[in-house]
């Protein structure tokens, strides 16, 4: 089995603790590259404990290399045999101050770049009409990216298997119902629609029923990238960063590169210390 481990007490005042997990199991077909994105984002916290176990077989994955993406993501490269991959992870982490990230990107002039730009899953630039009719300009970003997530709240329904890895937030549109997923999409699509520069956020969220894998949106609204979470399904200050992209390609939580592998089990856990936070929608939330 590989390991990645570390074990300190944080110093300083503790945040709310957290503890994230994951299982999978792939089947793998023939000899396959594997990336995932489901570790903690350096940005989460302090980390107390991490453990990560990769094997085939119930031996070690041929290769695994550990690499760091945009925004603190840490992506991990398996190069994994033919047979069942499996795949476990759990930390426990020291958050900070609730909902205050207040970390300023070092390259905020061309994250708003590429944060305004047509995506695979957010083609912004097909829904620029009806975004500038429905969330008309004049007001500030602030009230605009509300108005449009409350429109995602009211007008879409959550409905869970309701979409394919194809749809993208103009399907979510026209369709009017989706999961985490799609929401977050169709709130990135809609902010950059109307000149609001979004990213999609892949998450751990303490709180979600059923567990799984959630996805929220940010804007940077005043040089702070702001969580938003049209579906409620769990409190923003709880939420732990995994990955951060222009859409879900950016930031899947498994992708096979080459090769042939099909995932066949997937379990997620995520807990906080105390009771859950209750989450104020007029607040802004920055996340770790």
């Amino acid at each position: 089995m590989i390991e990645y481990g570390s074990s300190f007490k944080p110093d300083g005042e503790s945040g709310t603790a957290r503890v994230v997990s994951c299982e999978l199991a792939f089947d793998v077909v023939e000899p396959a590259e594997v990336v995932l994105q489901l570790v903690a984002a350096t940005t989460a916290g302090r980390v107390v404990s991490e453990r990560l176990d990769v094997g085939t077989n119930g031996e070690p994955a041929l290769t695994t290399v550990e690499l760091n993406g945009p925004h603190g993501a840490r992506v991990h490269v398996l190069q994994s045999l033919s047979g069942r991959l499996t795949v476990s992870y759990r930390s426990e982490i020291e958050a900070g101050p609730s909902g205050t990230a207040g970390q300023l990107d070092p390259a905020m002039d061309y994250a708003r770049l590429v944060y305004l730009r047509p995506s695979r899953y957010c083609p912004s630039d097909h829904l620029v009409g009806f975004a500038v009719a429905e969330f008309p300009t004049g007001s500030s970003v602030r009230s605009r990216v509300e108005s449009i997530t409350d429109w995602i709240r009211q007008r879409i329904g959550y409905v869970a298997g309701s979409s394919s890895v194809h749809d993208s937030a103009e399907d979510t549109l026209l369709t009017g119902m989706g999961t985490c997923r799609d929401f977050a999409h169709l709130g990135v699509a809609l902010c950059r629609a109307i000149g609001v520069p979004a990213r999609f956020v892949s998450v751990y969220a303490p709180g979600l029923s059923p567990m799984d894998f959630h996805a929220v949106f940010e804007t940077l609204e005043d040089g702070r990238w702001i969580a938003h979470d049209p579906t409620d399904l769990a409190p923003r200050q709880s939420l732990v960063r995994i990955a951060t992209g222009r859409d879900a390609a950016d930031a899947a939580f498994a992708s096979v590169n080459k090769g042939i592998a099909s995932l066949d089990y997937l379990e997620v856990s995520a807990t906080v210390g105390g009771e859950l936070p209750v989450d104020d929608r007029g607040r802004a939330v920055e996340i770790g």
